[in-house]
């Protein structure tokens, strides 16, 4: 198993351009407010209380960073969807993110969060789609595979690939996960680790 010796939470930012560390691969973590980013974080990264975890939707509202073993970087995104936050808000973060996503030089693959436990949503399709047009590199992470059985495990995954089938030729790498059991930490560091390999630093 993979095991992390080093995870330091480097700061919180609202423009990626002032962000450090642009010579280390980064890897970003978005999903709807709620479907367990920061969980996921904590649990790749063997952290209890690395990345902050709330009840309350939409507690993320910045870009935050983690180094890993002075190798790599993680970035947690704030969530999209609903949020107890003003309109003006909500669009200030839309701003963040896109700008995040299109020029941060070192990001190599951006993991999109769907929860297994409902049906595809049309905020999660729109997202992925807009990120497939824009050429952004994704992945997606089927999150609490732990609250589902094998059939309506297999079921919900089957939806998620139909939905995307009406406007995916060949879709991204779909990784399944748990943040209570740890479904999935090798399979998304194993993923990780590879991407790494193709890294090529641009300043």
């Amino acid at each position: 198993m993979t095991e992390i010796k080093l995870a330091d939470f480097l700061g919180s930012w609202e423009r990626q351009d002032a962000m450090p560390h642009k010579g280390l691969p980064e890897f970003a973590f978005i999903g709807r407010s709620n479907v367990g980013k920061s969980s996921l974080i904590n649990m790749l990264c063997s952290r209890k209380n690395m990345a902050r975890i709330s009840s309350n939707p939409g507690k993320t509202q910045t870009l935050n960073l983690f180094l890993i073993d002075k190798k790599l970087q993680l970035c947690d995104l704030p969530g999209y969807g609903y949020a107890k936050v003003s309109k003006t808000q909500r669009e200030k973060f839309a701003r963040m993110i896109r700008h995040y996503l299109l020029e941060r030089p070192n990001l190599m693959c951006l993991f999109v969060l769907l929860d297994l436990r409902i049906p595809p949503q049309a905020l999660d399709m729109d997202f992925i789609n807009d990120m497939g047009e824009a050429g952004i590199p994704m992945a997606l992470i089927g999150t609490k595979a732990d609250k589902l059985g094998k059939e309506a495990l297999e079921k919900s995954m089957q939806a998620i690939r139909d939905e995307m089938h009406k406007t995916w030729e060949n879709l991204p790498p779909f990784i399944i996960s748990s943040s209570e059991d740890k479904t999935g930490k090798e399979d998304i560091w194993n993923f990780i680790f590879e991407a790494c390999k193709a890294f090529k630093p641009s300043i």
